[in-house]
């Protein structure tokens, strides 16, 4: 989806309508956005499971996949920006494409950077908050008041925290 934004985002700017082949464009799209996506949460995966508490794991991962998914980012935009900006008729069926791929990669690798690891944390979070001694809601076949034979509130993960 955020791709899409910001392919329709580059139309808009250029003055290009959308057509069958941006959108083949933005499906090119959705397999570089979805890359971007997993190096994160899989490296953020890999940290945890080291050892690193979820905010440490989450800066590791995002600091040791900056420069991949920037520079697949720079490269690829930096590729297609001939095409976009060619002025012969010739290209003028691919333009749109290069349209969609190019400023669709750039917004949502900016989003993917940003919003991602906030993501990640809102998540992590909500699932401690209702499975808090096991590591994935589904080992937790009952969600009631008592987890691990205490009070949720008693829990670890809530006498932590600092109210709002």
């Amino acid at each position: 989806p955020y791709g899409l934004i910001g392919a329709v985002a580059g139309h808009i700017l250029l003055g290009y309508s959308m057509s069958v082949v941006s959108l083949l464009g933005a499906l090119a799209l959705s397999g570089v956005v979805i890359n971007d996506s997993l190096l994160i949460v899989t490296e953020t995966n890999k940290q945890k499971s080291s050892g690193l508490d979820t905010v440490s794991a989450l800066v590791a991962a995002c600091r040791r996949r900056f420069r991949p998914i920037i520079l697949t980012t720079l490269t690829t935009f930096g590729g297609l920006a001939p095409m976009i900006l060619e002025p012969s008729r010739q290209a003028a069926l691919m333009i749109p494409m290069a349209i969609s791929l190019g400023f669709g990669i750039v917004f949502a690798t900016a989003i993917t950077l940003l919003l991602l690891p906030s993501l990640y944390l809102i998540m992590d979070d909500i699932r401690n908050a209702f499975c808090p001694c096991y590591p994935s809601c589904a080992d937790n076949e009952t969600l009631q008041q008592t987890v691990c034979d205490q009070p949720v509130s008693k829990h670890k993960y809530y006498q932590d925290r600092k109210p709002i």
